[in-house]
């Protein structure tokens, strides 16, 4: 009897797969940068991307910025001091106002400097060139009037100011660098307990100095 010759596998049909699954990964990505993106996903997505069709060292600048300023602020043992996260839009450095900042000032204390320095000489690196910085200014509703600051409007816009100032000093463009101050107006924690009196341990948290940190995919 002769022997039955095994079925023939076409398996061309992969390689029409596979061309059409990239192209679905390039139009949801291109559908990504049409809408409200999250931006570390978009660095994972196009690195993912990229890594897939052969290109085995791609950068990832996002991830890469939050390991090193994760160890500079776990170096100078600063973790209750400083707040280390992301957003949709990048990463996000939060400084506490009373360690930063005297109250009624938008001097920046002596003994935040070296914090801060730390910090900058990372931020200036030549590999985070295409990061944007966004520096807020935050106080809680506890009412101030200075001979330099009127209102927390001022006092609130100076201490981002303050903070924009240092990293223009340890260069980085002021191009690239924005402020706001938001008084009270967006707070971490409620100012005012139900009955309407002041909670003091949370007025103090609301002051403080956020950073976005934003990149450019261009």
């Amino acid at each position: 009897m002769a022997k039955r010759e095994e079925p023939q596998i076409d398996s061309s049909w992969m390689d029409t797969y596979g061309d059409m699954v990239t192209l679905l990964l390039c139009f949801f990505v291109m559908m990504l940068a049409a809408s409200s993106v999250d931006k570390a996903k978009y660095e994972q997505i196009q690195a993912g991307m990229q890594e897939g069709v052969g290109k085995v060292d791609v950068a990832r600048p996002i991830e890469m910025m939050m390991v090193e300023l994760a160890d500079d602020i776990q170096s100078m043992e600063m973790g209750e001091k400083i707040e280390l996260g992301s957003d949709t839009q990048g990463v996000v450095l939060e400084f506490g106002g009373d360690t930063f900042f005297d109250e009624g000032s938008a001097k920046i204390k002596q003994q935040a400097i070296p914090a801060l320095k730390r910090i900058a000489a990372t931020l200036q690196s030549d590999r985070y060139i295409k990061f944007d910085f966004s520096i807020e200014g935050h106080t809680s509703n506890k009412k101030i009037n200075t001979a330099h600051y009127p209102s927390n409007w001022e006092l609130s816009a100076a201490r981002a100011a303050a903070v924009a100032r240092f990293l223009e000093e340890r260069g980085i463009s002021r191009t690239r660098i924005r402020i706001s101050g938001y008084y009270d107006n967006a707070p971490k924690y409620p100012n005012l307990d139900p009955f309407g009196e002041p909670i003091p341990q949370n007025q103090a948290k609301n002051q403080r100095v956020v950073i976005h940190i934003e990149p450019r995919f261009n």
